[in-house]
């Protein structure tokens, strides 16, 4: 006999006449090719005294069919709520509300998995505050398109005080705190830009605004952005744009060595490249970064900072950082 299969609304018909035409149970399984009892349940189940309909039986079916399986967690209003405070304003991906909740042990665990599925299904359309109606929209990849590019160096040379295969293999293998990489995030053309700062073992996220890319103001910044954390600024690992053309003067003021990568290599800075990416979730390509004041850029790092990463055991950057323990579900 093939694998059970659902009796079909054809194979109902089928026992309505064959019962009314007196066939046994046993001839009438034999015909539609199901066991005896599937047969004889089919009848007790779905009979109304000793009549046998197959459009109602149907319809019972149908109606059983509905109410099995799991209710999905997100109907569950505490747990949908947690779930859109982290997606729609956090900007969490599922994976990190999913594995958040499991490292603070939220009496209720809700799989990667079946967040995915609400936001296909459209649970959480609209319950952004900017940018596209569609959750799927705010994914972070979605939409993009992965391809090799044949580069070519077409920005300035400048002068490479220390390159990276120099650096100490304390900020190779992340074992200490104090390690950063750099770059600039530009928004529109000719306007401001945002400095960041990653620290390699924590991912620990430092902004500040410079008024133009330029090596001055981006210069000013970063010395700025050191002086917050005096003793723990090691070593920094920035980007080849000229804009990081004068960074020998921070190493005289600060005593900090610069080690900059290779050309065309942005895996060595992958810290750094990474957190950019996150970063332009709050920033997108083309934001007048001019019209965004201080205060709102110190508060998207500070979600940044409190974003459980799966490369820190689902911790977030700042409870490495400050070697703490925070409560955030």
């Amino acid at each position: 006999m093939d694998h059970y299969k659902h009796i079909t609304i054809d194979e109902r018909e089928t026992i309505f006449l064959m019962r009314n035409h007196g066939n046994s149970l046993r001839e009438i399984a034999s015909h539609i090719k199901k066991s005896y009892s599937t047969i004889s349940r089919e009848l007790s189940r779905n009979s109304t005294g000793k009549s046998y309909s197959p459009s109602k039986a149907q319809e019972k079916y149908k109606q059983r069919k509905g109410n099995c399986g799991r209710v999905s967690l997100l109907s569950n209003p505490q747990v949908f709520e947690v779930v859109r405070e982290h997606f729609c304003e956090d900007l969490w991906s599922p994976e990190e509300i999913s594995n958040r909740l499991a490292v603070e042990k939220y009496p209720v665990q809700i799989s990667t998995t079946t967040i995915y599925r609400g936001i296909f299904n459209g649970l959480f359309d609209n319950l952004f505050k900017s940018g596209s109606s569609s959750a799927v929209r705010h994914l972070r990849h979605h939409g993009k398109s992965r391809h090799n590019k044949a580069y070519q160096e077409k920005r300035g040379k400048i002068p490479i005080p220390n390159k990276i295969h120099d650096r100490p293999r304390e900020a190779d293998n992340r074992v200490e705190i104090g390690h950063w990489e750099g770059d600039t995030v530009l928004g529109k053309s000719g306007k401001a830009c945002v400095v960041t700062l990653v620290d390699r073992k924590s991912r620990y996220l430092l902004i500040g605004k410079a008024a133009k890319r330029t090596s001055e103001a981006v210069t000013d910044t970063l010395s700025d952005l050191m002086k917050l954390w005096p003793g723990r600024s090691l070593t920094i690992t920035p980007d080849r744009g000229k804009e990081f053309v004068k960074v020998q003067c921070l190493t005289d003021k600060f005593g900090t060595p610069f080690y900059f990568p290779d050309p065309h290599s942005p895996w060595q800075r992958g810290t750094n490249e990474n957190t950019n990416g996150l970063l332009r979730e709050y920033l997108p390509k083309g934001t007048d970064l001019d019209s965004i004041t201080d205060r709102r850029i110190q508060a998207y790092a500070e979600q940044m900072n409190n974003r459980p990463r799966k490369c820190l055991g689902w911790k977030t950057p700042y409870e490495i950082f400050f070697n703490v323990v925070l409560h955030l579900i």
